[in-house]
């Protein structure tokens, strides 16, 4: 019973076969490669984005942190919410590889930006040369509280930021649970609703370490890809990246892994929502929750086997982060409900 991260699981059975195949043979270094070209096709083609370019990266955290150096500069900042994955799990990489700029935390319920918050924090920012100047804005989905953006609700803070002539960043580390949660397609969350550049996570949702870093305007690439090498992310072998990237896309497995992860979250909030003395603090709209309950019971979900992050909660009571994945079983859902008792 497994739910301190969807990132705990193993890689999807697809994703180590095509491992496996692609050390099978030798190959050119550092992208220049053919499977490395196919991973990136295959990006443009599900974003319906064929002038792209895409990058990849091994992990998420170089994904954001370099993709948003490229756009802001050192003495720019980045709008992003108060509890953006940026903000408080990164330890600093998107003001170090900025070179020093600076993250402007926005308010707004349930891990989503406010338009208003989001205007507000803008216009009190460059005002002079004495502070930090308007840099970029970054939007996360789904959210550090589990919730998602639906596209108009992108495209109303990618409007704000294009009035201010800032560049928009989406933070996909879990894209594909986003798009099954909305129904919307990958362009349709993107550059369609504004957009300008993306970390399309694969590692949450069933590869072993791959994500990919797109500009939909490719001027910029250039100038990610130097961030790239000289921040040490230039993988040599990097067919192994592009193989996972390759797998991950291919008919659907991505979406399918992401609809498993969420369902075993739905069946679990349905299941929690039965059980007396227990409510969420944030809706569940993907395949991360926070319920809290009554005090005791952390002791007696972790006899039973149980794994997740425990939060802070409310005076006299208990509260838990649980993650489903991809790889999250039915049989794994109802043990850890019947602990309940």
């Amino acid at each position: 019973m497994f739910f301190a991260s969807d990132n705990g699981s193993g890689a999807a059975p697809e994703i180590m076969a095509a491992l496996s195949a692609a050390n099978d043979a030798y190959a050119r270094g550092y992208g220049n490669d053919a499977l490395t070209a196919r991973a990136c096709d295959a990006v443009r083609e599900v974003l319906e984005a064929p002038q792209a370019a895409v990058c990849l990266v091994a992990t998420g955290t170089a994904a954001n942190a370099l993709a948003l150096a490229t756009v802001c500069p050192p003495w720019g900042a980045v709008f992003c919410h108060t509890h953006a994955h940026i903000a408080e799990d990164e330890c600093g990489a998107p003001e170090f590889y900025s070179g020093g700029g600076k993250l402007v935390l926005v308010d707004g319920d349930h891990g989503k930006m406010t338009l208003p918050a989001l205007r507000d924090a803008i216009a009190r920012t460059g005002t002079s040369v004495h502070g930090v100047q308007r840099g970029a804005v970054s939007i996360t989905t789904v959210t550090e509280a589990g919730t998602t953006y639906t596209p108009a609700e992108i495209a109303a803070l990618t409007a704000e930021a294009s009035a201010f002539g800032l560049p928009s960043h989406l933070d996909g580390a879990r894209f594909a649970n986003a798009l099954v949660a909305t129904g919307a397609t990958p362009a349709e969350m993107t550059w369609k609703a504004g957009i300008d550049l993306l970390s399309f996570g694969g590692t949450k949702n069933g590869c072993l370490g791959v994500e990919a870093v797109v500009f939909f305007d490719p001027a910029k690439a250039w100038e990610f890809e130097l961030r790239r090498k000289r921040g040490g992310h230039l993988a040599s072998k990097h067919r192994f990246l592009a193989a996972q990237m390759a797998a991950y896309l291919e008919n659907g497995l991505w979406l399918r892994l992401a609809a498993q992860a969420n369902a075993m979250a739905t069946r679990l909030a349905e299941g929690l929502a039965r059980t007396p003395g227990i409510r969420q603090q944030h809706p569940v709209q993907a395949n991360m929750m926070f319920p809290d309950w009554p005090a005791g019971t952390h002791a007696r979900l972790q006899a039973a086997g149980a794994v997740y992050y425990q939060m802070p909660a409310p005076a006299g009571r208990e509260a838990a982060r649980l993650v489903t994945s991809w790889s999250t079983t039915e049989a794994e859902i109802d043990r850890f409900l019947a602990a309940f008792g």
